[in-house]
């Protein structure tokens, strides 16, 4: 063997060992990533077999035949038509409301210096430390005397409602890093508070818009105990989160028509992050940057 081939041979195992720990970690995350993703996978898998098949087939992810029923049973039989429904109007209405008032809130708190703001903001944050369960008793009490308990608007004003401190805190962070002399310039055209808000301040924060409609989405969609709540005298007011309770019968459950109904549920919010998530993150980054 010559002394040339050694040479290459030696600088090809040096580059291999050197650029080892960076294979290992693609190896370690795409195995803990099949492992994050693999209880959706398996339920997409589950949603096209059979009850039996599901119970006796283990972690085994390939259906023997294609059960296509299950997603019609879902859809018609479970009226999760009606339900996806609901909770697209009550999901959109409640995101529009929040990132309006949020960003508003955010805004003020981020821009402005008044007597008592660091007082608000530190009654926001302890907000945070509140279970959610002790605020819906108050809320359907209200909603009663309003006369909104068994109506998608009291359901929507309900979910809107909460403080959504992580929502403004992240407007007003970014909010603060915004240089002052766009609002000095909106000020010499004329602009008042609203109309520099509005025109220059929201549009330039599109990034922490789609972060909080995101996080906004997710809460909304995936909420179970106000809906549960506001359509209890009224299922067709249901929504997919308590819809899945038309599976659960009194003697068994539909354990595939289940499967399929999430499937049909959570298909909107893994579309939706996929395009949106580039804005969700220069957002988090934005808001923490500042």
């Amino acid at each position: 063997m010559s002394a040339a081939t050694t040479s290459t041979g030696s600088r090809t195992w040096s580059r291999l060992r050197s650029r080892m720990p960076w294979w290992v970690l693609v190896l370690l995350l795409t195995v803990l990533a099949f492992i994050w993703v693999f209880p959706f996978i398996w339920m997409v898998s589950a949603s096209l077999k059979t009850s039996a098949e599901i119970f006796g087939g283990g972690l085994n992810l390939i259906p023997e035949t294609l059960q296509w029923e299950n997603y019609v049973r879902a859809w018609q039989d479970g009226n999760f038509r009606v339900y996806l429904l609901n909770t697209v109007i009550v999901t959109v209405a409640t995101v529009a409301i929040v990132v309006a008032r949020c960003a508003l809130a955010g805004y003020v708190l981020g821009r402005y210096r008044f007597p008592g703001s660091r007082l608000v903001i530190g009654i926001l944050v302890a907000t945070l430390f509140v279970p959610t369960g002790y605020t819906i008793i108050p809320i359907v009490k209200i909603s009663l005397e309003l006369g909104l308990l068994d109506q998608l608007g009291g359901m929507i004003l309900a979910l809107a409602g909460g403080a959504n401190v992580a929502a403004i805190l992240i407007y007003a962070g970014y909010f603060r890093g915004m240089p002052a002399e766009l609002e000095e310039a909106a000020i010499v055209d004329g602009a008042g508070f609203l109309r520099t808000f509005a025109q220059i301040m929201l549009p330039l924060s599109m990034p922490v818009t789609a972060t909080v409609g995101i996080l906004t989405f997710l809460f909304t969609w995936n909420a179970f105990f106000l809906p549960l709540v506001f359509s209890f005298s009224n299922p067709a007011l249901r929504t997919v989160s308590v819809g899945m309770q038309a599976f659960v019968g009194e003697n068994s459950t539909d354990w595939p028509g289940m499967a399929a109904a999430g499937v049909i549920s959570l298909l909107p919010i893994v579309v939706l992050f996929a395009f949106m998530q580039r804005y969700f993150i220069e957002g988090i980054a934005g808001a923490v940057k500042s």
